[in-house]
């Protein structure tokens, strides 16, 4: 009989947490973050205890999955339309390599090794540190790298902003990221003059707005119903 039982627990279990899966997003999957992992643990958790002991009432593991599924549904949420929760939940990129030197305080803030990185850095072909540009470390552990464009230093002279190697985020979800601005000493005034001029008059219907060093801009409208 409990061999019966522990089958069907499974065989429900297994539906129930591929379905708590998708309603929490593809993202859950491609990058866990610290919530995320631990929520993923927990529900494996929680299934096995259930199918473990046949004997205790299988309402008692679902219930807990469920509120699981509701907390992590609610926080990602919140996440899209706040920031400062979306930094304080997945916490914010840390650049261990800038414009080939190594950062070491950032890499004790995160307690991230020279193996470690030296471990990264081969798994993206590359061999020397010297070589890379940037080396950022993302909130789900993965290092981003992007190496340095070699013969490339002449045309890098005539950019407008030689600060940038990477496009700046200076528009996320209608809102204007004025310490981003502060790193091409331009003011919100200035970024709405260069906005009309290309038709966009509103900022709030803006979701995502960059620049580059050229000077380019990058801008993407919220979807409109």
């Amino acid at each position: 009989m409990e061999y019966g039982t522990i089958l069907v627990r499974t065989i429900v279990l297994y539906a129930i947490i591929v379905f708590v899966f998708r309603v929490m997003g593809k993202r859950e999957i491609g990058q866990l973050g610290i919530v995320d992992f631990v929520v993923s643990i927990m529900i494996a958790e929680l299934a096995v205890i259930s199918i473990e002991d046949p004997k205790t009432p299988m309402l008692q593991s679902l219930i807990p999955i469920f509120l699981l599924l509701i907390i992590q549904v609610s926080l990602a949420i919140v996440s899209l339309k706040s920031e400062k929760f979306r930094e304080i939940v997945d916490n914010k990129p840390s650049v261990l390599i800038k414009n080939g030197k190594i950062d070491e305080n950032e890499m004790k803030k995160q307690r991230y090794n020279f193996d470690d990185l030296l471990v990264q850095l081969r798994e993206k072909d590359v061999a020397k540190v010297s070589d890379v540009e940037f080396a950022i470390l993302e909130p789900s552990g993965k290092l981003s790298v992007i190496e340095k464009n070699k013969g490339n230093n002449k045309q890098r002279k005539n950019v407008l902003y030689p600060q940038l190697r990477l496009p700046l985020a200076i528009i996320l979800d209608g809102k204007v990221q004025e310490d981003h601005l502060g790193k091409i000493n331009k003011s919100e005034f200035w970024l709405r003059q260069e906005l009309r001029k290309l038709g966009f008059k509103e900022i709030k219907k803006i979701s995502f707005c960059t620049i580059d060093e050229n000077g380019t801009f990058f801008v993407d409208l919220k979807d409109e119903k």
